[in-house]
């Protein structure tokens, strides 16, 4: 089957054609992805379910490029170490199937469980690192790498995710 290129100028994919016993199905081709936002909560604790997320997608081929080197280290490796939880288990786990959830009190029963007070200590961590603090060098670098260097509303780690990844919109420059 010819694919009519107006198809491919109104989707905006080169798509590819496969043909099958009974029909053909045309598909555009597999576009990497960016994870979850590392606010997404999971059993009270954000960002797990961004780890997870990128596990997952990498596992599939999905994962945008630009995540794929940092794997089990930076956040991952800090959110990691809070479970005490061996990076290489989790994605075995993880890649063996069921919920954030589910994953995550498996990571309870193999390392540790974080109380309330934990949690809390956690959130706030994630939701502040790259502010005034040894992160926040690496966060300068990435908002000049992403072309967002001038973007003072920028300040955090988390923040810099949302808008690298499309998920809060930039408003005009002042």
């Amino acid at each position: 089957m010819v694919v009519p290129s107006w198809l491919e100028r109104v989707t905006g994919f080169p798509l590819t054609v496969l043909a099958t016993e009974s029909r053909v199905v045309t598909l555009p081709p597999a576009m990497k992805s960016v994870p979850l936002s590392a606010y997404q909560e999971t059993l009270g604790m954000i960002y797990f379910a961004r780890m997870l997320d990128k596990i997952r997608l990498h596992a599939a081929g999905n994962l945008r490029d630009d995540f794929c080197e940092n794997l089990g280290s930076g956040l991952d490796g800090r959110c990691v170490n809070f479970l005490r939880v061996d990076y290489t288990d989790l994605v075995n786990r993880t890649l063996q199937g069921g919920s954030d959830e589910e994953i995550l009190l498996w990571c309870f029963t193999t390392g540790r469980e974080p109380n309330e007070g934990d949690l809390f200590v956690w959130n706030q961590f994630l939701k502040k690192v790259g502010w005034q603090d040894g992160v926040s060098e690496i966060l300068v670098r990435r908002k000049q790498e992403s072309g967002l260097a001038d973007r003072d509303e920028i300040m955090t780690m988390a923040e810099y995710f949302e808008y690298d990844e499309g998920r809060k919109p930039l408003k005009a420059a002042r």
